[in-house]
């Protein structure tokens, strides 16, 4: 199929379904879409009669899908006989239009799988954990709710990336692709040294949600109240991603605004800057905090941990449930100064010379590397002098 995409169709309707016809007996469809990319960018997905079987947005321009294997962002299976679709979401048309190609292939023969990237080396051994006190037999979890792998637009396999999170010193991190649960598999296929949350970041041109837990695939298609819906029905937890992000800033309605919000990202690369905070306090009077990363690959975004979002529950693998419990913080990184709250006290930790901003503005110089402060009701923050954030606490 040749075409040619124009500005219009984009404004009319930025996502467009392309309907093929799987014949009985194909064991192995292959898509491959072609255009000029320093030009513009279409985004990839497909659909089954069965529903939902991939995503790799711009990361791609092919993939296959058969019985045992599939392209990483895509889910193996039968492909069963009956009307298919190729999604192709209009995320960059210039002016004059955009020519594609589209090709599809349904084979008799599923070819071979294609031998697995290389783990490389393990990225080392987690290093000791901070001393932190328990808190009614609570503790604190160090880790990352926003990463990407292969599955999406992400350079590491799962593997990589959960060796190169524990080597940060992470008990946990959130594996979130975009627009798909293919990944999902792979989180508990090996012992990673860390816990690995299932995760999707739901990807919109106007804006990002991640959505955790094993909840099924959450459709992007659909408007964002339908996303918190699902998240809400199936036990996930949905939080609003860099709503202050550049081109993916948060620009979509919601009718009941969701409690968890990634106020802070690797994005934010001025913590002098205090629109995030401002942000936060007017999406809702009880944001819950959390932080994420974004990291795709190294030497993009920021490392796993940075920043790191600290969760107070009964085991990394119940870091949800604290949660939805609001007991988070937010530091630049594993071993940066952190601020956390022990009951009717806040711990601050490696964060000597730095100010102590209150939920009502007043300020307190930290003294020390272990200072234990009287808590208030409210979010508290630790500051440099010239107002650079360095933590967050619930």
């Amino acid at each position: 199929m040749r075409g040619h995409w124009s500005l219009d169709d984009r404004l009319e309707r930025t996502l467009r379904e392309v309907p093929f016809e799987v014949p009985a007996g194909t064991r192995a469809v292959t898509v491959r879409l072609g255009h000029d990319r320093s030009r513009g960018v279409i985004d990839l997905g497909c659909a089954s009669p069965a529903g939902f079987r991939g995503w790799s947005g711009g990361a791609r321009d092919e993939y296959t899908i058969t019985a045992r294997w599939a392209t990483p962002g895509y889910l193996p299976g039968e492909p069963e006989p009956g009307t298919w679709h190729v999604w192709l979401r209009l995320h960059r048309i210039p002016p004059e239009g955009l020519d594609y190609t589209l090709d599809v292939t349904c084979s008799p023969v599923a070819p071979p799988e294609p031998p697995a990237p290389p783990e490389g080396p393990p990225a080392g051994d987690r290093p000791p954990r901070r001393d932190i006190p328990d808190v009614e037999g609570l503790r604190w979890f160090a880790g990352d709710f926003h990463a990407h792998t292969v599955h999406s637009d992400g350079g590491l396999t799962v593997g990589e990336l959960a060796g190169l999170a524990r080597a940060r010193g992470l008990d946990f991190l959130a594996v979130t692709d975009h627009n798909t649960v293919s990944h999902h598999p792979w989180l508990a296929a090996a012992d990673h040294g860390i816990t690995l949350i299932p995760g999707q970041e739901v990807t919109t041109d106007r804006g990002h949600a991640n959505v955790f837990g094993d909840v099924g695939w959450v459709d992007f298609r659909e408007p964002a109240d339908s996303w918190v819906e699902h998240a809400e029905r199936a036990g996930g937890l949905i939080s609003i991603n860099h709503p202050l992000g550049g081109d993916c800033a948060w620009l979509l309605p919601l009718t009941r605004r969701p409690r968890v919000a990634e106020v802070w990202s690797s994005g934010w690369w001025d913590r002098r800057w205090g629109a995030p905070l401002a942000w936060a306090d007017a999406w809702r009077d009880d944001v819950i905090a959390i932080g994420g990363s974004d990291f795709h690959r190294h030497g993009s975004d920021g490392l796993p941990g940075a920043p790191t979002t600290w969760v107070l529950a009964e085991d990394a693998g119940r870091v949800l449930d604290g949660v939805r419990a609001g007991r988070t913080a937010v530091s630049a990184g594993p071993d940066a100064p952190l601020l956390l709250r022990l009951g009717d006290e806040l711990l601050a930790l490696d964060a000597a010379g730095l100010v102590l901003v209150r939920p009502d503005g007043s300020r307190q110089v930290v003294r020390g590397d272990r200072a234990l402060l009287p808590a208030a009701d409210g979010p508290h923050r630790l500051e440099t002098h010239d107002n650079e954030v360095m933590a967050l606490c619930a």
